[in-house]
């Protein structure tokens, strides 16, 4: 695969070692040629680095098994999954997981890449729907257009949201960029 096609998620052999791409940015300067800024976890040891690649260099993928699991629930060891054919649980690392804890709330189904039994990575859907639990009330009058509020959802996450959503209301967000889509029908 070309260096254009990495994407968050993507498992690739480089330098002998199998890694994760956490995250991948094309860039375009203005009179030079493009390439891709990506960071790439090692899934032996959890070392992250970063690699700037020509768009056109050639990586090796690895092909990782994907398996549709549920967040349970996190507590001090780690956070809880489960496959949903075997419902064997595993424990995966914060590290692993991140920020992107926040788009889960439990029962929530994802996929998992796994590679020899063990998570390496996991892929989000590109939405969720999460309520508000917490935001300022809509100003009467304030009807001026592309302002924005923030709003505390039920996973602890902060986003901003149109000044019409109030608390209890359902949200689409999208995982990329954490940003307000839609309110949920």
């Amino acid at each position: 695969m070309k260096a254009n096609d990495l994407r968050v998620g993507t498992a690739v052999t480089f330098e002998g070692k199998l890694y994760v791409c956490t995250q991948a940015k094309h860039v375009t300067p203005g009179n030079l040629r493009a390439f891709v800024q990506a960071k790439l976890r090692c899934v032996a040891d959890g070392i992250t680095i970063e690699k700037r690649l020509r768009s056109t260099e050639e990586l090796e993928q690895a092909f990782l098994d994907r398996r549709e699991m549920e967040y349970l629930y996190s507590d001090s060891s780690g956070h809880i999954l489960m496959d949903t054919q075997t419902y064997d649980q595993t424990t995966v690392s914060d590290d692993l997981i991140g920020e992107s804890i926040k788009f889960f709330k439990p029962n929530t189904s994802i996929t998992a890449l796994t590679c020899e039994g063990k998570v390496v990575s996991i892929e989000l859907p590109k939405n969720v729907e999460l309520t508000v639990t917490e935001t300022t009330p809509m100003l009467k009058g304030a009807t001026a257009t592309n302002q924005m509020k923030e709003a505390i959802l039920e996973t602890g996450l902060t986003v901003r949201v149109p000044p019409f959503i109030n608390v209890g209301d359902v949200v689409r967000i999208s995982t990329e960029d954490a940003s307000y889509l839609a309110r949920a029908k």
